[in-house]
Order: structure tokens, then C-alpha cells, then sequence
């Protein structure tokens, strides 16, 4: 009985684990394409994925069924809506923030673009409380079709959900997408050649300016994908839930290793699976009553575990899980 509560409890773990590491995997996802670029850390993209998350809210909310008039939309297709729509938004507004804070700024010392990112990030954060705040609308409340957060089935002692299938096939999808864009592309070889040299590039006919915006453009629509997912997984929302989960993904990449489109997928799911684990913690106690000091590990101490776990792992590995330690020649 008792092996079989451990296996279920483990199952549990590992499930919510790729599950919110997926997510942390998406929005890594575009912290790495500008940092592979410009070796630029784009604080800025937590906003731009709530975003995203606030267009599905706005999208919901307007194309949810209407009592009065009998109206109803298939779910799904309110979904894509959502989806598209919150790619092509986050995806302007990143080449907008490109264009306005981050290119008059590419020659100055690296601390100067990193704070005109957090300057970006405030600034968004304050539009959001706005522009919602004078709807009313400060705290926000995604409308998640029932049909999303129907069990479709039971692994071990979690519930999976329609939403939940939706999360891991949007994002795999997205990865795949993104991985054909840059590795087998005459797009992808252009961005390619200007995050290695982006002088030799421009003297080889390249457009540097337009590859840096396209990779914001890409980044920013990846920020705006995950928006969305997380609107679908974590309803309530408010100006403020793009910080914390921003800050983890760009720990994902930096864990996986920060330009590394590879790591930054493997960055966000060990992420998870550790958080998830670490939250989890005080469950063992009802399968192992003599490990009642792991009571005391509350959900809320999840982020701190995670956190140190992230630590331990980049003193033995700085560079990354998939990270290469590189030399500069002089």
C-alpha cells in the first residue's frame, strides 16, 4: 500500500512538474532568442507574456457566450483567436520596445540596456494597471471555457484536463516550429550568422537591424503563446503575474544554458519538476508519518527551494545543463 502511494505520489510530481515546466520552457524560449542575438537579457518579456495572458483574458471575456442574445462560439475557435491575436500583439509591442529601447542603446555598456529593460518592464506593468484598472478590471478573471478544464483521465492521483493536452500540444507544436525556423531556414541561417558576427554579416548583405526586430518579433510572439497557456492553467490574473513566472523562466534559460534553445526547453522542465517536487514535499508526510519535520515545507517555500536548487546546480555547471563554457581570443 505504502509503495503504492510513493508511485502515485512521484507520478503526481513528475506530471504537474512538465506541466508548469512546459510553460517556464515557452516563455524561456524568448528570453534565449534575444540573448543568442544581442546578448541582450530582456527583462522586459515578463510583461510582454502577461500580455499575452491579458489578451486571452480580453478575448475570452468578449467572445464568451451571451445570455441574452443565445450566442455561442465553439471554444476551440475562441482559443485560436485568442492564441493568434495575443502572438501578433506581444509580437509588435516586443520589436516596438526593440526599436525604441534597446536600439539607440546597442553600443552603450551592457548595464545601460539591461536598465532601460527594467525601466520597460515598469512601464508595461503600469499600462496593464491602467488600462484595466479603469475598466474596473484589476483583478482579472480568465472566462475558461468548461470545455477546457473537463478530466479527460486519471494518472495516478492527478487529474489531466483538457487544458492541460492543449498546453503540451500548443508548445510542442511551437518547438518544433521554432526549431525548423532557425536550424533549416534562410531566415533562421540569417539570424544565425548575426548573433555570431553581426559586422561580417551586414558586409555579406545581411540586414542586421531587420534579423535583431524579426528575433524580438519571434521572441515576442513565443512570450505571447505562453501568455495565453498560462491565462488557460492559471486564471486569475493581475498587473503583477508576469513577474514571478517571468523571473523563473529566465532562470530555465540560464539553467539550461542562456542562448540555448535546447536548454532553455530543458531548463523550464527540470525547473518545474524540482518546484513542483519541493512543494510537494509536505505530502509525503501522510505516506511516511515518521517524516513529519516535512509538515513544516509549505507549497509557498516551492520558489525558494527552487531557487537554491538553481544555485547548487550552476556551481558545479556555470555555463548551463547544455551550456559550453567559450573562450574569448584576443
Amino acid at each position: 500500500m505504502q509503495r503504492s502511494s510513493v508511485e502515485n505520489f512521484l507520478v503526481g510530481i513528475l506530471v504537474n512538474g512538465l506541466l508548469i515546466g512546459t510553460l517556464y520552457a515557452i516563455i524561456a524560449l524568448g528570453y534565449t532568442m534575444v540573448y543568442g542575438v544581442l546578448q541582450l537579457i530582456n527583462f522586459a518579456h515578463s510583461e510582454v507574456f502577461l500580455t499575452g495572458a491579458v489578451v486571452a483574458f480580453e478575448t475570452f471575456r468578449v467572445l464568451s457566450p451571451d445570455a441574452t442574445t443565445g450566442r455561442v462560439l465553439n471554444p476551440y475557435l475562441v482559443f485560436v483567436i485568442a492564441l493568434v491575436s495575443a502572438m501578433i500583439v506581444c509580437g509588435l509591442l516586443n520589436i516596438v520596445i526593440e526599436r525604441l529601447a534597446y536600439r539607440p542603446l546597442r553600443n552603450a555598456p551592457k548595464l545601460v540596456p539591461l536598465i532601460s529593460a527594467i525601466g520597460v518592464s515598469l512601464i508595461l506593468q503600469d499600462v496593464i494597471k491602467l488600462l484595466e484598472g479603469v475598466q474596473g478590471r484589476f483583478q482579472m478573471a480568465v472566462n475558461v471555457p468548461p470545455a477546457f478544464t473537463q478530466t479527460l483521465f486519471k494518472l495516478a492521483d492527478s487529474n489531466v484536463q483538457i487544458r492541460d493536452l492543449i498546453l503540451l500540444g500548443v508548445a510542442a507544436v511551437m518547438l518544433f516550429g521554432l526549431n525548423r525556423l532557425v536550424n533549416h531556414s534562410k531566415v533562421g541561417r540569417a539570424i544565425r550568422a548575426v548573433a555570431q558576427d553581426r559586422v561580417t554579416a551586414s558586409l555579406m548583405g545581411i540586414d542586421s537591424n531587420r534579423m535583431i526586430s524579426l528575433t524580438f518579433l519571434i521572441g515576442g510572439a513565443l512570450g505571447g503563446v505562453g501568455g495565453v497557456l498560462f491565462a488557460l492553467k492559471f486564471p486569475n490574473l493581475d498587473p503583477y503575474s508576469g513577474t514571478i513566472p517571468g523571473i523563473k523562466a529566465f532562470s530555465a534559460a540560464v539553467l539550461g544554458g542562456i542562448g540555448s534553445i535546447p536548454g532553455a526547453v530543458l531548463g523550464g522542465l527540470v525547473l518545474g519538476i524540482i518546484e513542483n517536487f519541493l512543494g510537494s514535499l509536505s505530502g509525503l508526510v501522510f505516506i511516511f508519518p515518521k517524516l513529519a519535520f516535512l509538515g513544516a515545507i509549505k507549497a509557498e517555500y516551492k520558489d525558494v527551494g527552487a531557487f537554491i536548487a538553481l544555485i547548487v546546480i550552476l556551481i558545479f555547471k556555470p555555463s548551463g545543463l547544455l551550456g559550453r563554457n567559450t573562450t574569448e581570443k584576443v
